[in-house]
């Protein structure tokens, strides 16, 4: 066993991680001169920091040896934290230190409330930016000239609470739609599966389900799908449905300017009303509220919901996602539009959002529509 192998199975089983302390204090100064050359803590900070509310400062420890600290700043009346700074000894480094202590202070943070964390890194500070990256941070931005030696910073973010709420969160499958168009049926079939384990989600189903729920038209392209068609579809394949629309029907028609489209799409809807009204599928006039939601996952039920993409990449366009649990906190949502180029499938699961922010998600149009679909065992 080389001297590396032997100080990781070391530090796997002798170090912890606590609290930072008082005692700390000479330590933590000590470890800040051998790890940074410059934009250094001073001892004044650390004993501010030390005494602070709005903060997660922890230490690791070998005995009475300081092997890391991380500090991270609460930001107040938001739901970010920062980090602040993070030190790992040379002695301790390569040995997965960095990463343990990083997902400690990622976890303390979500127990605060906090629904991401921020950070800045030298832009060529590659060791730390590939830790960064593979513990799921994404670069956002970058500041010029951040640092006392006039380097840039690259600022990147991270879901905590989501990466760390679906660690603990039971499975849930998540099926990533195959066009731009089929969110409604990779939506629905998530929740089938969700609720039955034999239900087996797949291409095939996805193009059936969007023939019979599709709109035909929408405001542009291909038609989305109607919430009463994807109930029909749900019904079909032996589940319970129950729809909840907010307003009078016709749906969706405002941003489709032809008049025959209009037209057609207004003919679709009246068949999905009368066949729906054939199956004796409940449609209630109202909205559901984040209680009514959280009555429902706890009585076995699933929720399809139509949200506007707006607040989630600035686009208004309507946009159908699974919801997979509800906690006193946030509401959490499974994506299945993946950006390929953008994102990684954890990115799209168990999304987390406020609660006091998923009314104004789940609104979409002029008219405020807001519409959703129950799914339950038949």
């Amino acid at each position: 066993m080389n001297t590396v192998e032997q100080l990781t199975e070391v530090l796997a089983s002798d170090v912890v991680i606590v609290e930072a302390q008082r005692g700390d204090i000479n330590g933590l100064v000590a470890l800040e001169n051998i790890c940074f050359a410059t934009d250094k803590l001073s001892k004044r900070q650390f004993q501010h920091w030390l005494k602070a509310n709005n903060r997660v400062f922890l230490v690791a420890k070998k005995g009475a040896e300081l092997l890391g600290y991380g500090l991270v700043i609460m930001r107040k009346g938001t739901r970010l934290a920062r980090l602040y700074s993070i030190a790992v000894s040379p002695l301790a480094r390569g040995t997965g230190l960095s990463s343990r202590l990083l997902l400690a202070l990622e976890q303390q943070s979500v127990e605060m409330g906090k629904l991401f964390m921020r950070l800045e890194v030298a832009k060529g500070n590659e060791a730390a930016i590939n830790l960064y990256r593979k513990l799921g941070y994404k670069v956002f931005g970058i500041y010029q000239n951040y640092y006392e030696d006039h380097s840039d910073a690259l600022r990147m973010q991270k879901s905590i609470l989501q990466v760390h709420r679906a660690n603990a969160m039971k499975p849930f499958p998540w099926y990533q739609q195959t066009t731009d168009f089929t969110c409604g049926p990779a939506a629905t079939m998530m929740a089938m599966a969700s609720l039955d384990r034999e239900y087996e989600a797949s291409q095939s189903s996805e193009l059936d389900i969007w023939r019979e729920a599709t709109t035909i038209f929408m405001t542009s392209g291909h038609g989305g799908c109607h919430p009463l068609g994807l109930a029909l579809a749900a019904v079909k394949r032996r589940f319970k449905a129950k729809v909840f629309i907010n307003q009078a029907l016709p749906l969706f028609t405002d941003g489709v300017r032809n008049e025959r489209n209009k037209n057609i799409l207004a003919t679709v809807e009246a068949q999905f009303l009368a066949r729906a009204t054939e199956q004796d599928i409940p449609i209630e006039d109202g909205e559901l509220s984040v209680d009514d939601i959280a009555d429902i996952y706890r009585q076995g039920g699933r929720v399809i919901c139509l949200i506007s993409t707006y607040q989630l990449n600035g686009n208004k366009v309507p946009h159908w996602v699974t919801i997979t649990g509800i906690d006193d906190k946030c509401l959490y949502l499974h994506d299945p539009d993946l950006d390929e180029d953008e994102e990684q499938p954890i990115d799209c699961q168990h999304i987390p959002i406020a609660l006091e922010d998923f009314v104004t998600l789940s609104r979409y149009g002029k008219a405020r529509l807001r519409t959703a679909v129950v799914l339950h065992c038949a």
